[in-house]
């Protein structure tokens, strides 16, 4: 069986301007999600470094959750991603 190897990037550039690389990317084990944490998989799966469906496997998301990640960034910035300004945006 032959199985197709993509290529894949080494490194995207992070929510704070510098590079991130897997080693980069939170522990798997990760359960506190902080705003930083949240913004680095979203840019690692923009940039290319993880697939949507790596990055919800690797960190048990749904893809519902990585998307509205995704979304709040897209729509308030990080800010967006707060926990406890989630229902100011949900408008």
């Amino acid at each position: 069986m032959t199985e197709q190897i993509r290529s894949r990037v080494k490194y995207v550039i992070g929510p704070d301007g510098s590079p991130l690389t897997i080693a980069d990317l939170p522990p798997t084990s990760t359960k506190r999600w902080v705003i930083r944490r949240k913004a680095e998989v979203v840019a690692a799966v923009r940039g290319g470094l993880l697939s949507l469906e790596e990055a919800c496997q690797r960190y048990t998301l749904t893809v519902e959750e990585f998307l509205s990640w995704q979304s709040s960034i897209e729509k308030h910035g990080l800010a967006g991603l707060r926990a406890t300004r989630i229902q100011q945006y949900r408008g």
